[in-house]
């Protein structure tokens, strides 16, 4: 089954030393803002293990950053969820939370939230301790590359709802879901997860940019081919293999394997990529200072590289078998049993 499929990746992810002691504190805070409102959801909610995904990708995080990172992490993923829900009238619903949450980060830090509902109350709430102690030009960065993928669900609904989701050709869907899984964003937590930011021209540098693109493509085909039977039990298909099945006409296995050709292709053309970066280090006049944080740059996407994967490979959110309320849901076209959306 896809979710079984491996990956032979040059790098391991250390796991963080806080992970149980922040784990109990998210599941609690999830429960106490009301981000699961049902014990089916919480239930459900639990078996994806979101902590030790937020604890393979940032792992040097210290106890209270990491629980700041866990109940973030959790939202992106809550959302997506309600994102998958296609019916008609819940576009413009997402639409209006979506444009509440890519402003957050645009207000004064703790501004309360003008639409609110239980995720727009809780990103605030985590927007401004996620951003404490960071560069306004940072809080600029993670806040374009979060809205851009908050823009691309909506249009993700918006296509779906008008019967057009299987439309997209394969290149049109490649770029589509470079924004859709939302790295960009993702791998700038990892600065905030240590207290550093990569120098801003190091940032510029084409190697970098074309280095973190890859690592979107990595990340989403990978996700694309863990998540697959879910998303196919679901009738979703925003997914690589959905796309090359009827792109090529050829069967699902096959459609898995250039799949998996694919992802590797990224794969070894950001490893590529990345043995440039001293010379990219020479060529911008780093100091020491500098290159240190161009390094732990680079550690960041190796962790959310390796440390999604490796989180893919157990997560109950992938798990090609559900039952009970859960596989009701799914089958009801939603991504979990609870409706976020409204207070």
């Amino acid at each position: 089954m896809p979710q079984d499929v491996r990956f032979d990746l040059p790098f391991d992810t250390p796991v963080s030393e806080h992970l149980e002691f922040a784990r109990a504190r998210h599941l609690r805070w999830v429960w106490d803002m009301r981000l699961v409102r049902s014990r089916e959801g919480f239930e459900e909610y639990k078996s994806w293990d979101l902590p030790l995904a937020a604890a393979r990708t940032y792992p040097h995080a210290s106890a209270d950053d990491m629980v700041v990172l866990m109940n973030w992490f959790s939202l992106a993923f809550l959302f997506d969820d309600q994102f998958d829900a296609s019916r008609p009238d819940r576009a413009d619903r997402i639409a209006e939370v979506a444009r509440e949450l890519i402003v957050t980060p645009l207000r004064p830090a703790g501004s309360p939230p003008r639409v609110v509902c239980p995720i727009s109350v809780a990103w605030a709430e985590v927007w401004n301790h996620l951003s404490y102690g960071m560069s306004l030009t940072w809080q600029t960065r993670f806040a374009a590359s979060w809205g851009r993928f908050l823009v691309a669900h909506c249009e993700e609904v918006d296509l779906a709802a008008r019967g057009l989701e299987g439309t997209l050709t394969l290149d049109e869907y490649t770029a589509f879901r470079r924004r859709t899984v939302g790295i960009h964003h993702s791998i700038d937590a990892g600065e905030r997860s240590r207290g550093f930011e990569v120098p801003a021209q190091a940032m510029a540098h084409p190697v970098m940019e074309r280095m973190r693109d890859l690592a979107a493509d990595t990340i989403g085909f990978m996700n694309d081919i863990h998540s697959f039977e879910r998303e196919k039990r679901r009738g979703d298909g925003h997914n690589l293999i959905a796309v090359l099945r009827r792109e090529r006409g050829c069967s699902w296995q096959e459609a898995t394997d250039e799949a998996y050709r694919m992802t590797i292709g990224c794969l070894d053309e950001y490893l590529e990529l990345q043995e440039r970066v001293p010379h990219m280090c020479d060529e911008l006049r780093l100091d020491e200072s500098e290159r240190d944080r161009v390094r732990r740059g680079v550690e960041a996407i190796q962790h959310w590289i390796n440390g999604n994967y490796e989180w893919a490979l157990v997560t109950g959110r992938y798990a090609a078998a559900k039952g009970g309320a859960v596989a009701t849901a799914e089958q009801a076209g939603r991504g979990s049993v609870d409706d976020l959306l409204t207070v």
